[in-house]
């Protein structure tokens, strides 16, 4: 497992002469050694890693940071998480071209952007307002129109769009809402992390002949849930 001071010096290393950093080089990068080196496997997920601009979607100052092997802060005490989580979750999903996913927790858009990659919709709500309209704009300056936005509490899902065959969860809670598991489709995948601030698994729930299953995933810190 590559640390992170080590691709910190990597980023630095391909910085072009003409003063740009090498986005595409450092994207390469990351799917190859944080990805495709660890457990992630499923060609849509590395497809879209490959794809979506990380860079795009954190604060300029730490841009050349996009695709290191961590997480970093988008203000507002939220942060877009590592690569490789963002990558585990949706592989988690078994996402197909046909589905349609609810994310409660839009934060930077990068995670919604990734799933839209793959996926036919995504409906992304966001309870932070300044981070649901900056995501907002910037997903649609990408040119990601598969994507369905919300400024509101997800605790109760988006029951006018239900049943979702994915959902994905991007903040810690210790219970998983019952409205989320009512919303998962016949056959779909739920992928929440569940705990406390030190004690917190991500945990992955299916939906199978209208009896829900659950089996404990990685070990992982999030930012807390916020209600309304």
């Amino acid at each position: 497992m590559l640390k992170a001071g080590i691709l910190i010096i990597v980023v630095f290393m391909t910085i072009q002469s003409s003063g740009q950093t090498d986005f595409a080089y450092l994207r390469k990068d990351m799917v190859t050694t944080q990805l495709k080196g660890r457990d992630i496997t499923d060609s849509n997920t590395l497809r879209a890693m490959g794809t979506v601009k990380r860079h795009e979607f954190v604060p300029k100052r730490v841009q050349h940071l996009a695709y290191t092997d961590g997480p970093l802060s988008i203000g507002h005490a939220q942060t877009i998480s590592q690569p490789y989580i963002v990558a585990y979750m949706t592989q988690q999903l078994k996402p197909k071209p046909h589905h349609r996913v609810l994310e409660i927790g839009t934060g930077s858009g990068y995670q919604a952007a990734v799933l839209a990659e793959i996926v036919d919709t995504v409906y992304t709500i966001e309870i932070v307002e300044p981070l649901g309209i900056k995501a907002k704009e910037c997903l649609d300056r990408l040119g990601y129109d598969n994507i369905i936005t919300k400024i509101g509490d997800g605790y109760q899902g988006w029951l006018e769009h239900a049943p979702f065959d994915a959902i994905i969860v991007t903040a810690g809670i210790k219970n998983v809402p019952p409205a989320l598991l009512d919303q998962l489709a016949e056959g779909g995948r739920l992928i929440i992390p569940l705990g406390t601030t030190f004690n917190m698994h991500l945990m992955l729930y299916t939906k199978k002949n209208g009896k829900i299953k659950q089996k404990e995933r990685l070990a992982v810190s999030f930012v807390p849930f916020i209600r309304g």
